[in-house]
């Protein structure tokens, strides 16, 4: 799998968590829009290599680890929907990494 690949899969499943959850809400709407709809335009840009996407995937994904990381500890009630958004963050994160790793290998094992 390409790295372009899994990180529109990680992203991919991160909206899909976003739109399970959001339905669960009194404004499942607010719940689409806000945290729904980045990461599918998102896994858009990945999929169609779109430069520097996965530099913005991952500084969301920041984002995202933040605010599973708050729910873990403030919202008993959604303590499996927040360590799920915080792995799908780290998927996100390290999918993004992923290309710099290889490189930085390819590098090093160049000389």
């Amino acid at each position: 799998m390409t790295s372009a690949r899994y990180l529109a899969t990680a992203l991919l499943a991160l909206a899909a968590m976003y739109v399970v959850w959001s339905l669960q809400h009194a404004q499942p709407l607010a719940g689409l829009l806000a945290f729904a709809t980045p990461p599918v335009l998102l896994a858009l840009g990945a999929l169609r290599q779109w430069p520097r996407i996965a530099f913005i995937a991952a500084v969301f994904a920041l984002l995202w680890f933040s605010h599973g990381v708050m729910l873990l500890w403030a919202d008993p009630a959604s303590r499996g929907w927040a360590a799920a958004e915080t792995l799908l963050a780290l998927l996100v994160i390290h999918a993004a990494c992923l290309p710099g790793y290889r490189a930085r290998r390819a590098k090093q094992a160049a000389p």
